[in-house]
C-alpha cells in the first residue's frame, strides 16, 4: 500500500490559511472531508510519513486520486464549511456516530388539521414537534396517560379517528373523558389546537402556570360548595405532578444544559447525553462509534457536537433531541478547539453558549453519572456484541485468514508482563475458547529471571521465561496422562488408577494461537520458546499497541487486519484481558511487598507516606539505595523523615524488595486461576 504518486501536491502551493480540504477518489467521489488552522501543515502530514500514518489513514490516502481545498477567514468558518460538506457529500472515511439503539420520542403531529399524539422513532419528520427521547416507550405511554385527565388531546391513529368521523360516536377515550372528540365535534379545529398547545407547553417546562390554575380553579369550586368539581381537580392536580414526578430534578429551575461525557477504548466510543430543561432530565441518549483514525479523545468529542447540533432545522421544532442548542453545554473532555466550537455553537442558538468541563458542584455530580452511563454503556455494547455467535464465529474466521492458520483458532491464549522499573516482574495468561474467556482457566506466573524488565530486552527475555514454563508444564502433564493410559484406565482396573478417571492438569490443554502483547521482538520470543520445546503445531502472533499490528515471527512486516473489524475487535479484547490480569497481580504483590517491608516499624511513618515512597521507588530495595535527598524530595516526606528512612533501611535487609526475584517462586501464583 503506498500513497498516490501525482496526489501530493507541489512544495509551496498549499496556503497556511485556516480552510478545508477534500480528498477525492478516482471517479471524483469525495472520500474524506476536513478542516485546518493551517492547510499547509494539515495536508503535509498525510505525505510526510505515509508508513507512520493510521492504517485507516493509509487506506483513506491511497485511495484518494486527488485533494483540494477551500481557504476561510476563521476557524469558525472552517468548522461551519466541513460539516456542510459532510452533510453534503457523506464522506466513506469520516467519523459517524449512530445510536446505541433505537430511541422513542414523544411526538405531537402539528402539521396535522387536528395534531396527534404519539409515540414515535426513526427519522425526524418537518411540522412534528418531539419530546424525549425516553429510555422506554412505556414510559411515554404512561406519561401521556397521566396528562390526558388535564389535556384531554387526541391520541388516535388516522383510521380510528376516519371510523369515528363516519359513525358519529367516539372511541373509547372519548367515553371516558381522556379525549375531547374533535372527531365528532364535541371541539372545533382551534378549540382542539389550544388544547394541543397546552399539552406541549406543559412538556416544554411551562408546569406552574397550569398547576396554579388548577389550584385556584379547585379552590373556586370549593368555595362554591361544588365538591365533586373541586375533586375531579384534585385529581388532575396530582396527575400532573406524578407525571412531574417521573423526570427527575437534579439541577436549579432556571437551568437548561446538555450534559454529555464520553468512554472510549483504542477500537470505539460511547456518548451519552442527557437534556436538562428547567432543571429536569427531560431526556437521554446514547450513541456509539468505531475509532476509524487515530483521532483523540478531544477530537472525537468535537465531532459528536458537530453531528449532535449541526442538524438545526427551522421547520422543525425539537424539545431535547439534541438538535436544539441549549445555554449550556457540559462536556466531560473539552474538544481540540473548544473556542471555535463555542462561537459555532453560539451562532447556531442565536445567543451565546456555555460549553466548559463542570468543575465542581451539582453539575460536576451530574457529570459522573452521565459519566458512569457512558462507561456502562460502551461495556454493555461490547459484550453485546463478544455475546453473539454469528460475530464471534467471523472474528475467529478473519483471524484464520489473516495469520493463515490451518483452522480457526477455537482456543486463543494471550500472554502479558507487567512490571515497575524492573521491579516485581509478574506475566498473566487468559485463555478464550470460541471467542469467550474461559477464567477458569487464567493463569499468572512469577517471573523468575533477577533484574528482568525495564526495557525491550528484559521484556523479551520474560515472554520467553514464561511461555517456556507454560508449555513445559504441558508437556509434563501430557507425558504423565500417557503414563496413566498405558497403564489402563478405569474400566480396567489397572495398577497406580484406583479405578477413577485421571484429572487433567492446570496446563493439560494447547492453544490453537498463543498471542503475546508485543511486536515482533516478544512473538519470536514466544516462538523460539516452543520451538525449543518441540511444540510446531501452535501458532504465535503478537499485538502491538501503538497501531494495532500483528506480528507474526517469521515476518519482516507486520499484517493489518481491517480496523473496524471483528478479527482485530477479538484480539484486541484478549490482549487487553491479559493486561488487566496482569497489572491486577503486579498491583496485589507490590501491595504484599509494602505490607511486610520493614517500614511498618518505623515510628512516624503512616500507610499514606508508605504509598507515596513506594510509588516513588517502586521497591524497598530501591528505596534502601537512595540518598536522604531523593527521599527527601517525595511529597510529604521531610528532611528529619528522610534522614531517619535512610539510616532504617541502610544498615537493615531490603526485605519484601527482594520478592518476585531470584530462583523461588510462590507455586501457588503460578498457576492460581482468576474464578
Amino acid at each position: 500500500m503506498a500513497a498516490t504518486p501525482h496526489l501530493r501536491p507541489a512544495p509551496g502551493s498549499i496556503p497556511t490559511e485556516p480552510g478545508v480540504y477534500r480528498f477525492r477518489d478516482a471517479s471524483g467521489q469525495v472520500i474524506y472531508v476536513g478542516k485546518a488552522k493551517n492547510l499547509r501543515s494539515r495536508l503535509s502530514s498525510y505525505f510526510r510519513d505515509f508508513a507512520g500514518l493510521h492504517p485507516r489513514t493509509q487506506q483513506m490516502v491511497s485511495t484518494a486520486d486527488d485533494v483540494d481545498w477551500t481557504i476561510v477567514g476563521t476557524e469558525v468558518e472552517a468548522l461551519q464549511l466541513e460539516y456542510s460538506w459532510i452533510k453534503q457529500y457523506n464522506p466513506r472515511f469520516n467519523v459517524k456516530y449512530r445510536d446505541d439503539k433505537s430511541y422513542p420520542y414523544l411526538a405531537v403531529t402539528l402539521n396535522e388539521e387536528f395534531p396527534r399524539v404519539q409515540v414515535m422513532r426513526g427519522a425526524k419528520r418537518k411540522g412534528v414537534r418531539y419530546f424525549g427521547p425516553y429510555s422506554h416507550a412505556w414510559a411515554i405511554r404512561e406519561t401521556v396517560d397521566l396528562l390526558l385527565r388535564v389535556f384531554p388531546v387526541r391520541t388516535c391513529s388516522a383510521g380510528v379517528f376516519r371510523g369515528a368521523r363516519n359513525s358519529g360516536r367516539p372511541c373509547l377515550l372519548g367515553y371516558i373523558g381522556k379525549c375531547v372528540a374533535p372527531c365528532v365535534g364535541r371541539a372545533s379545529p382551534e378549540e382542539h389546537r389550544d388544547l394541543v398547545e397546552d399539552f406541549c407547553a406543559f412538556l416544554a417546562g411551562d408546569t406552574g402556570r397550569f398547576l396554579k390554575e388548577l389550584e385556584g380553579r379547585m379552590r373556586e369550586a370549593a368555595g362554591e360548595q361544588e365538591y365533586e368539581r373541586a375533586a375531579r381537580l384534585r385529581d388532575d392536580i396530582e396527575a400532573l405532578r406524578a407525571a412531574l414526578e417521573k423526570q427527575a430534578v437534579v439541577l436549579p429551575d432556571s437551568t437548561d444544559c446538555d450534559v454529555i461525557a464520553m468512554a472510549d477504548d483504542p477500537l470505539e466510543a460511547a456518548v451519552q447525553i442527557f437534556h436538562v430543561r428547567g432543571g429536569r432530565i427531560r431526556g437521554r441518549r446514547g450513541y456509539v462509534v468505531d475509532r476509524v483514525s487515530d483521532a483523540d479523545t478531544g477530537e472525537l468529542m468535537q465531532t459528536f457536537l458537530r453531528q449532535i447540533y449541526g442538524a438545526l432545522d427551522g421547520d422543525e421544532e425539537t424539545e431535547g433531541t439534541g438538535t436544539s442548542v441549549p445555554r449550556e453545554v457540559l462536556v466531560s473532555h473539552e474538544p481540540s478547539d473548544r473556542e471555535a466550537v463555542a462561537v459555532w455553537l453560539s451562532e447556531h442558538r442565536g445567543s451565546t453558549v456555555d460549553l466548559r468541563v463542570p468543575r465542581r458542584g451539582d453539575k460536576k455530580s451530574l457529570m459522573e453519572t452521565v459519566d458512569r452511563n457512558a462507561r456502562e454503556a460502551l461495556a454493555r455494547h461490547k459484550t453485546h456484541r463478544a455475546g453473539d455467535l454469528s460475530t464471534r464465529s467471523r472474528a475467529l474466521n478473519e483471524i484464520q485468514e489473516a495469520l493463515d492458520l490451518p483452522e480457526a483458532p477455537l482456543r486463543i491464549e494471550c500472554f502479558d508482563i507487567s512490571n515497575l522499573q524492573g521491579e516485581h516482574v509478574v506475566a498473566s495468561m487468559v485463555v478464550f475458547e470460541d471467542g469467550l474467556a474461559r477464567k477458569s482457566e487464567y493463569r499468572r506466573f512469577s517471573v523468575r529471571g533477577s533484574g528482568v524488565g525495564g526495557s525491550e530486552q528484559h521484556d523479551v527475555a520474560a515472554m520467553y521465561e514464561v511461555v517456556s514454563r507454560r508449555f513445559r508444564r504441558y508437556l509434563e502433564e501430557s507425558s504423565r496422562s500417557g503414563e496413566v493410559a498405558r497403564m489402563g484406565g478405569p474400566d480396567d482396573q489397572g495398577a497406580g488408577t484406583g479405578g477413577e478417571e485421571p484429572t487433567p492438569g492446570r496446563f493439560a490443554y494447547p492453544p490453537n494461537l498463543v498471542v503475546v502483547d508485543g511486536a515482533l521482538p516478544q512473538a519470536r520470543a514466544a516462538r523460539r520458546a516452543l520451538d525449543e520445546l518441540g511444540i510446531e503445531d501452535v501458532a504465535v502472533c503478537g499485538l502491538a499497541k501503538r497501531l494495532e499490528e500483528v506480528w507474526l515471527p517469521d515476518d519482516e512486516d507486520p499484517v493489518i487486519l481491517p480496523r473496524n473489524g471483528e478479527g482485530l475487535y477479538l484480539l484486541q479484547r484478549v490482549r487487553d484481558e491479559a493486561h488487566r490480569f496482569a497489572i491486577r497481580y503486579h498491583r496485589q504483590k507490590r501491595a504484599k511487598a509494602l505490607t511486610g517491608s520493614s517500614l511498618d516499624e518505623l515510628a512516624g511513618l503512616g500507610p499514606a507516606r508508605r504509598s507515596a515512597l513506594i510509588k516513588e521507588f517502586g521497591s524497598v530495595k530501591r528505596l534502601a539505595s537512595a540518598s536522604v535527598e531523593e527521599i527527601a524530595a517525595v511529597p510529604g516526606i521531610g528532611p528529619k523523615l528522610a534522614e531517619a528512612v535512610h539510616e532504617h533501611l541502610s544498615g537493615g535487609p531490603t526485605g519484601a524488595g527482594d520478592e518476585g526475584s531470584g530462583a523461588t517462586r510462590d507455586r501457588k501464583t503460578d498457576g492460581g486461576g482468576d474464578t
